[in-house]
C-alpha cells in the first residue's frame, strides 16, 4: 500500500514539472515572436491620437493648396509659383474673378503644366464691404478657404493657403506641418513683422501673404459656417481679417511657426534673410516689393540660385552659424546657401544675431512703423566698417558632403594683410539637415569650425552638430 501512493505521489511531480516546463517554453517562444515583430515594424510612421493605430508621415500629397490671385497679376506673378510648384505631387488651384484677357495672357509664359489649375472663383455680390478705401476683393479671397476645401480632394491632413507672390519651400513646409497632429483643429502662420500692422489687425491672425495652414477637420468645419460667418464682418479690411475672425468664433487661436514669412518691409532684405531663426524657413513674401536678394540679378534668377541650393539641403537653406578665426581674430557669420558675412574683429554671438536693418520700413511717416517684433541692429554708415559678404556662387553634394562656394562682394575699401577684404572664396562644408520631429520640436544652432587653407584667398569652414557643452565664442 505505501508501494502504490508513492508511485502516485511520484507521477503527480513529474506531471508538475512538465506543466511548468512546458508553461516556461511558451512564454519564451511568445516574448522572442514579440520581440522579433518589434524590431520589424517600421520606424518612420508616427502616431496620431485620431487614429487606433500607426499611419504613414504626412507628405505634399496630404496637403491640398488654395492660392489668391486675380486676373491682372496673375500673368506677372505665376513665375514665383512656378518656382515652388511641384505638379506631379501637389494638390489645390489658383483662384480668380475671371480668365486673363488674350493681351495678358499673350505677354506671359503660359507653360500651364508647371503651375496649379486655374479656378474662378464664385460670385460675391450678395456679401456686403463697408471698409472705406478697401478691396471689396477682400471678400472673395478670404472665400478662398470654402471653395479649396470645397473641390474635395482625398486623404487631405491640411490646407495651405498664400497668394500669388509667396513662395513655398515645400519641403520645409511639410516638415513644419508634420510637428503637429492632423486629426486635431490647428490654424498655423505667423504675424507681420511689423509691430504696428499686428496693433492694427491682431496680433493673433495669421498673416495670408505669408501663407498659413489649417487642419483638414477645422477646415471642413469652417467651410460650413464661413458664409453665415464673413457676414457679421463687413467692416474688417482684408480677407484674412475675415478668416482669422471666424476661427476665433469657433474658439480656435493661432499657432505661430517662425519659419513663415509676411516681410511688411521694402528694399534690400539681406538683413532679414541672414538673420533667420532656427526653425525652417517656410515662406517669402511681398517679392515685389524687394530688391533681388542676390546682387546683379534679375528677382526671379535670384530666387532660382537660392532655391539651387535648397534643392539639396531644404533643411539647412538660411541657417545661421557662427564661428571665429582666432589667428584674426575675425568673426564669420554662415547664413547657409545665401551669404556668409566676415567681421574683421571680434564679436559676441548675441551681438550678431539681431537683424540688420538694412531694409525700408512699409509705412512712411508713423513713428510706430519702425517698430519691428525682433531685434535689430543699425548698419555702420561707413562700408568699410561693415563685414566682408560673400554671396553663394554654387552647391553641390558628393560622397563627403554638401559643399557651398561664396564669392566676395566688391566694396571700395582698402585692403590690409590683417582684414578679411583681403579674401576672394569661401568654401563651406556641410552633411545634410534631416531633422527629426524631435529635434524640430526644441532646435539647436550648429556650430562651425575655421579649416586650415593652403590658399591665403581662401577661407574653409566646416559645419556641424555642437557637442553637448560646447559654447559659441572666441577661444583663447
Amino acid at each position: 500500500m505505501k508501494l502504490l501512493q508513492s508511485m502516485y505521489k511520484t507521477q503527480s511531480v513529474s506531471r508538475f514539472i512538465n506543466l511548468i516546463l512546458i508553461s516556461s517554453s511558451v512564454c519564451i517562444i511568445y516574448l522572442l515572436v514579440s520581440v522579433f515583430l518589434l524590431g520589424t515594424s517600421n520606424p518612420t510612421h508616427v502616431f496620431s491620437s485620431q487614429h487606433d493605430g500607426y499611419i504613414p508621415p504626412t507628405t505634399l500629397e496630404h496637403i491640398v493648396f488654395g492660392i489668391a490671385s486675380n486676373k491682372n497679376s496673375w500673368p506677372k506673378r505665376k513665375d514665383y509659383v512656378k518656382l515652388w510648384w511641384k505638379p506631379q505631387q501637389m494638390r489645390g488651384c489658383v483662384f480668380l474673378e475671371s480668365l486673363p484677357t488674350a493681351d495678358a495672357e499673350a505677354n506671359s509664359d503660359n507653360s500651364s503644366s508647371s503651375l496649379p489649375p486655374v479656378c474662378i472663383s464664385e460670385d460675391t455680390s450678395r456679401f456686403r464691404y463697408t471698409y472705406r478705401g478697401g478691396l471689396r476683393s477682400a471678400i472673395r479671397v478670404a472665400r478662398v478657404v470654402l471653395e479649396t476645401v470645397a473641390l474635395n480632394h482625398s486623404d487631405v491632413r491640411w490646407y495651405v493657403f498664400g497668394d500669388d507672390d509667396t513662395v513655398f519651400f515645400p519641403e520645409n513646409l511639410v516638415k513644419t506641418l508634420s510637428k503637429y497632429d492632423h486629426g486635431l483643429w490647428y490654424y498655423i502662420g505667423s504675424n507681420s513683422e511689423i509691430f504696428e500692422q499686428n496693433r492694427y489687425f491682431s496680433f493673433g491672425m495669421a498673416f495670408g501673404g505669408a501663407g498659413f495652414a489649417i487642419s483638414s477637420p477645422l477646415a471642413k468645419v469652417l467651410a460650413k459656417v464661413f458664409d453665415s460667418c464673413i457676414e457679421r464682418y463687413p467692416h474688417l479690411y482684408g480677407s484674412d481679417s475675415r478668416v482669422y475672425s471666424c476661427l476665433a468664433e469657433l474658439g480656435v487661436g493661432l499657432t505661430r511657426e517662425p519659419g513663415f514669412h509676411q516681410y511688411d518691409v521694402r528694399g534690400n532684405v539681406f538683413g532679414l534673410l541672414t538673420s533667420h531663426p532656427t526653425a525652417p524657413l517656410v515662406s517669402i513674401h511681398h517679392l515685389d516689393h524687394m530688391d533681388p536678394i542676390f546682387p546683379n540679378m534679375t528677382t526671379i534668377k535670384a530666387l532660382e540660385r537660392l532655391f539651387e541650393a535648397a534643392k539639396i539641403d531644404t533643411g539647412r537653406i538660411l541657417q545661421q552659424t557662427v564661428c571665429y578665426d582666432r589667428w584674426f581674430s575675425w568673426t564669420i557669420s554662415v547664413s547657409w546657401g545665401y551669404a556668409v558675412q566676415v567681421y574683421g574683429k571680434h564679436m559676441h554671438l548675441p551681438d550678431i544675431l539681431p537683424v540688420q536693418e538694412t531694409f525700408k520700413q512699409w509705412k512712411k511717416g508713423k513713428v510706430l512703423a519702425a517698430a519691428y517684433n525682433f531685434n535689430t541692429r543699425v548698419i555702420h554708415p561707413d562700408p568699410c566698417q561693415r563685414p566682408t559678404i560673400f554671396y553663394l556662387d554654387s552647391a553641390s553634394s558628393g560622397r563627403d558632403g554638401i559643399r557651398t562656394h561664396y564669392k566676395k562682394s566688391y566694396q571700395n575699401c582698402t585692403n590690409n594683410m590683417g582684414s578679411p577684404r583681403k579674401l576672394e572664396e569661401i568654401r563651406v562644408l556641410s552633411q545634410k539637415l534631416d531633422l527629426n520631429i524631435k529635434q524640430l520640436m526644441a532646435p539647436r544652432r550648429h556650430c562651425c569650425d575655421v579649416l586650415p587653407s593652403s590658399a591665403g584667398q581662401v577661407m574653409e569652414i566646416a559645419i556641424r552638430e555642437c557637442k553637448d557643452e560646447e559654447l559659441i565664442h572666441m577661444h583663447p
